[in-house]
């Protein structure tokens, strides 16, 4: 008896030896991207000031701290266009590693997929023409049937349209960042976005305005970069790399350049 509890001590031991000894490997995903020197970053690069796509390229809030994140990863990124619409069917079908350009963190989201911190708190506001700032005071006056609301398709401007403004004249354009021409020349009343973008565009274009900015639609909430949940290595890592970015200041520095 003292001879088999001797093998299989040492059987235990030995299994734990090699197991020690064995080198350690990080998830999947993280593998991959340290591999390969590349993160995919998918955005809909259709919103100011966060991220926006240009002839040359992207830039906004979200694309300087994505970039930096990047750096410190030791990876270069690839851009992956998406849209709102296709926000979470394309990360679940793993087109990209993160997601970027001001997105809304919320409990259906992240249900599903992973996101970082909260930055940029916010609410729900409405951007419309400076003439008429003083016809939309109260949430009542938005939802009326001679108040026409222009929305994107996808996210969640437009599921506030659907279920808070169904007495208004609601029609949809499929690019975000045309909206804001189109309610300053007339074509539609009301477009509701969030603070940032707001303000973003009534600096922008004296012909608009930002409504309900000190008074907001809905409670505060906070955007965040959205990740799939499919490796617990490499959501640490991220979580990792954000916080390290924001200890030495870059979270407050993109705050301070984009968003004031």
């Amino acid at each position: 008896m003292l001879s088999r509890r001797r093998f299989a001590f040492a059987a235990s031991a030995l299994a734990l030896g090699l197991s020690l000894a064995a080198p350690a490997h990080a998830g999947a995903r993280l593998d991959r991207i340290l591999d390969s020197k590349v993160i995919r970053v998918g955005t809909p690069g259709d919103y100011r000031p966060f991220a926006i796509k240009t002839d040359t390229g992207y830039s906004g809030h979200d694309v300087d701290l994505i970039e930096r994140m990047a750096k410190e990863l030791g990876a270069r990124i690839e851009w992956v266009p998406t849209s709102w619409p296709n926000l979470l069917k394309d990360i679940q079908a793993d087109r990209f590693d993160v997601a970027v350009g001001g997105i809304t963190r919320n409990v259906a989201r992240m249900r599903v997929v992973a996101m970082l911190p909260g930055y940029a708190p916010f609410g729900k506001v409405a951007l419309v023409r400076a003439a008429d700032k003083a016809k939309f005071t109260t949430p009542e006056s938005l939802n009326q049937s001679g108040v026409r609301v222009i929305k994107n398709p996808g996210g969640t401007n437009e599921a506030f349209v659907l279920e808070h403004l169904k007495a208004a004249q609601v029609s949809t354009h499929e690019k975000n960042a045309e909206i804001p021409a189109l309610i300053a020349e007339g074509k539609g009343d009301v477009m509701i976005t969030e603070t940032y973008e707001a303000l973003h565009y009534a600096r922008a274009d004296p012909r608009l305005a930002a409504a309900f900015v000190d008074a907001p639609l809905t409670p505060k909430n906070y955007l965040g970069f959205m990740l799939p949940a499919d490796d617990a290595d490499y959501l640490r890592v991220m979580n990792f790399v954000w916080e390290l970015l924001d200890s030495r200041g870059a979270v407050k520095q993109a705050a301070d350049q984009w968003l004031k």
